[in-house]
């Protein structure tokens, strides 16, 4: 059986375990040999990282045409509105072409742990909202379709991936779990 570990990848971290002596990576988390990361989440995002020890099952994680959906919490410049939620439903033109309909929906700040370095604060300029539920992984896909629509990602962290969740594991911190 495939082994899996579930990790809350912290901010400014990479998703690969070497990187130069200043980055951050998953070495510095993670002492398990054997285990790969099953897709990715770029050093400015944060949350569910799986890895896995199977080939097969990394291809089948993080391969689009396998359809496995992905949960992020984001928080974007400005106070985002229907019509913006609305594109994202519909799926967004981006520069490689258009995503796959989106589950967006404008929420309530979630509780999350503070992220180090702080998200910039402007004064005059709102922020807002939303949990955005896709189910391909284009390169900084969330970023570029929220900045698409008008509403530039500020924090973005994923919470699940298929029947995997991040549930109370906080940033660093790691656990196994069954790969069915």
């Amino acid at each position: 059986m495939a082994a899996i570990i579930l990790l809350n990848k912290p901010y400014g971290v990479l998703s690969q375990f070497t990187g130069s002596e200043q980055e951050q990576t998953l070495a510095q988390h993670i002492d398990a040999p054997g285990f790969y990361a099953a897709g990715r989440l770029d050093k400015d995002s944060e949350g569910l990282l799986i890895l896995t020890s199977d080939g097969k099952l990394q291809q089948q994680i993080s391969n689009p045409r396998y359809d496995k959906k992905k949960v992020y919490l984001v928080q974007v410049d400005g106070d985002i509105d229907a019509t913006a939620i609305s594109k994202l439903r519909v799926g967004v033109q981006l520069k490689d072409g258009m995503t796959r309909a989106a589950e967006a929906e404008k929420i309530a700040e979630p509780a999350l742990w503070p992220r180090t370095p702080p998200v910039r604060f402007r004064k005059h300029i709102p922020t807002s909202w939303l949990k955005l539920t896709i189910s391909e992984g284009k390169n900084r896909q969330v970023r570029r379709m929220t900045a698409a629509v008008g509403f530039p990602t500020l924090r973005l962290v994923r919470t699940q991936v298929s029947q995997w969740q991040l549930d109370d594991l906080q940033p660093g911190q790691w656990c196994y779990a069954d790969a069915t």
